[in-house]
């Protein structure tokens, strides 16, 4: 439905763009007009991706060295890279596809102006979108490391819980698409982002909301059906918990403009609302230990690597 990946979760275009991926060049294959920094484990980091990482940390305001501290990311992300590819964990080319289409999305942007402003940088696409294949998959490979902690079931949950189901907020949602071309999407966005927030104030309910759509030019709906607030996308939860009325604001995707129709919300506490509780509590937990695991994992990573800094 409304998915969204955990790397995503808080990061600002510009701390995404600044975080740009690592170019992989086997060291015999470097070229002299861009030389060698730093070698791990015989693939080599370029002046070339230094200076792409020290442009991207002055767009995060980083301050301190930062050619000291890209060097560190650097062969840091080296080093996860690698081991991504000796455990055959990496996310697919699909996967890395649909996480970018949805960070431009997130960002009021389309691919193709993304890509623009990638390039406009000195990054590119394709180095960004490695970005994100290393971001989604090395979590894979440091669960399967230290595996997952949480064995207890459900009752077990609810038992120590004293007998009580956690409690979580139900939603009946539509969608409400102003649809925009993408070869149209410059002309037309600001008009279409005024005709959805005019829409809002003339909404009637659920019932009736085709008909309401009907009224207006290229709007569709979708019907999301229930959806938990535990199970909520990020992009989306905001707008939700600062809803007063019957619809939330407005946000740019790549459909279009868009905003939510609640049609009901009630508290539930039945057995799968109890389980998508204990899951996403679980996955906290998790994110949790797995950045203090992954900690430890690049460090022993580290202590085995041939590193040459030059």
């Amino acid at each position: 439905m409304m998915g969204s990946k955990s790397w995503m979760r808080g990061m600002t275009l510009a701390a995404a763009i600044a975080a740009c991926a690592v170019v992989v060049t086997p060291a015999g294959q470097v070229q002299a007009a861009n030389g060698v920094i730093a070698v791990v484990n015989d693939t080599a980091i370029t002046s070339g991706d230094l200076n792409r990482r020290i442009a991207f940390l002055k767009l995060q305001n980083t301050r301190g060295n930062l050619r000291a501290v890209a060097r560190e990311q650097l062969i840091e992300e080296m080093l996860k890279r690698t081991e991504i590819t000796r455990a055959r964990m990496s996310v697919s080319t699909g996967d890395v596809d649909a996480a970018y289409a949805r960070f431009a999305a997130s960002n009021k942007m389309s691919t193709t102006q993304l890509g623009q402003l990638l390039d406009r940088a000195g990054v590119g696409a394709e180095h960004f979108k490695k970005y994100i294949a290393v971001q989604m998959s090395w979590p894979r490979v440091v669960s399967a490391r230290y595996g997952n902690s949480s064995k207890k079931t459900f009752m077990q949950r609810v038992q120590e819980n004293g007998g009580k189901k956690p409690v979580t907020t139900e939603y009946l949602l539509k969608q409400v698409i102003f649809v925009v071309p993408e070869k149209r999407r410059n002309a037309i966005l600001g008009k279409r982002r005024q005709e959805a927030e005019a829409s809002r104030s003339k909404f009637s309910g659920c019932d009736n909301i085709k008909a309401f759509a009907a009224t207006m030019h290229d709007v569709s709906v979708r019907d999301l059906g229930r959806v938990l607030a535990v199970e909520m996308p990020d992009d989306w939860k905001p707008l939700i918990e600062k809803t007063t009325g019957q619809t939330t604001g407005t946000r740019v995707t790549e459909r279009g403009v868009e905003y939510l129709a609640i049609c009901n919300k009630r508290e539930v506490n039945d057995d799968y609302a109890g389980e998508m509780v204990f899951r996403a509590e679980d996955l906290e937990k998790q994110t949790n230990d797995n950045d203090e695991n992954s900690k430890k994992y690049i460090a022993e990573l580290r202590k085995n690597a041939t590193i040459i800094e030059r």
